[in-house]
């Protein structure tokens, strides 16, 4: 009997963590929902403001604005990574990590090992990550998804380009998790700083282009007339870009964590099914053949009293 109760015990215990693993698919999904609509919000907005810092960058002297000024020897960076603050979303932070490990490897090598190299984390699992690794940290953003607010991604970006007006660093990138739909997500390393000549464009991005801008209409030939002046626009804009660039990836790595662990949990709750199912066998079983055995016994004893 005690197989019976080490099985029944099993079965108890798997039920419970079914019905924690479906109420986590549930609140994943309802958080899904509403990231997917801020989201799908900014980035039109993001993507627009980004079409035109490129164009104005490409009509006027690069030389205007120094967040667009390139170091001609790049001797020290900042690497941006965004991760989550929880786990339990399958393979979500370890991808993300995995790619800003391999982009470290092949960027800054040199600048890591001369100490030249700072990373930025926001979200608790890649903070403690690095950190037990020894990397060189700045700032702390661990929770930062609990109150995921614009004000507080304008902070970041104030930092981020305060240190390059320094030259604390010369190049910023970004690592993150884009969101592509409920079940999959890029892993983009995507540059910030300075801002790059030509329009980064993302797979998603990339997907919009080609389905609302022919590929030829995207060629800038038209010339403007800026009021008051083209330094004055600069400065208005450029800050608001960086501003909704990084809230647009903040956004897009918060959809995508939650899909991510609606996925998972919907995974776990199917896993936990066919556990219940073999678990179920097994008990029966085990009942069975404790049954037989009884009935064994109850027999020979009743023929050695017979025969007595």
């Amino acid at each position: 009997m005690a197989n019976l109760r080490d099985i029944r015990s099993r079965i108890d215990s798997v039920e419970n963590t079914q019905q924690v693993t479906r109420a986590m698919k549930m609140v994943a999904a309802a958080k899904l929902r509403r990231a997917q609509e801020r989201i799908f919000t900014a980035r039109p907005y993001a993507f627009k403001i980004r079409e035109i810092i490129t164009h104005l960058k490409r009509e006027l002297d690069p030389g205007m604005h120094p967040l667009f000024q390139v170091a001609e020897e790049p001797a020290s960076a900042l690497v941006v990574i965004v991760t989550a603050d929880r786990g339990l979303a399958g393979a979500f932070n370890s991808n993300v990590i995995r790619k800003a490990e391999e982009a470290i490897e092949e960027l800054y090598t040199v600048e890591q090992e001369a100490g030249k190299l700072q990373l930025l984390c926001i979200g608790r699992k890649g903070h403690d990550y690095f950190k037990r690794r020894g990397f060189n940290l700045l700032g702390d953003y661990r929770g930062f998804f609990e109150e995921l607010s614009l004000e507080r991604t304008r902070d970041i970006v104030d930092k981020i380009n305060e240190g390059f007006l320094q030259g604390d660093w010369n190049e910023v990138q970004v690592v993150y998790n884009e969101f592509k739909n409920t079940i999959s997500q890029n892993r983009i390393v995507e540059p910030f700083l300075p801002i790059p000549r030509d329009r980064f464009l993302t797979p998603v991005m990339e997907e919009e282009d080609e389905a609302v801008v022919p590929v030829e209409e995207t060629v800038y030939s038209v010339d403007y007339i800026f009021e008051p002046n083209a330094e004055t626009i600069l400065n208005v804009l450029v800050p608001r870009f960086l501003y909704y660039q990084l809230w647009r990836i903040v956004l897009e790595s918060n959809a995508a964590e939650q899909g991510a662990r609606m996925v998972a949990m919907d995974n776990a709750t199917s896993n936990a099914d066919d556990l219940l199912r073999e678990l179920r066998l097994d008990y029966n079983r085990a009942r069975q053949s404790a049954i037989t055995t009884e009935i064994i016994e109850i027999t020979s004893g009743a023929e050695a009293m017979e025969a007595g």
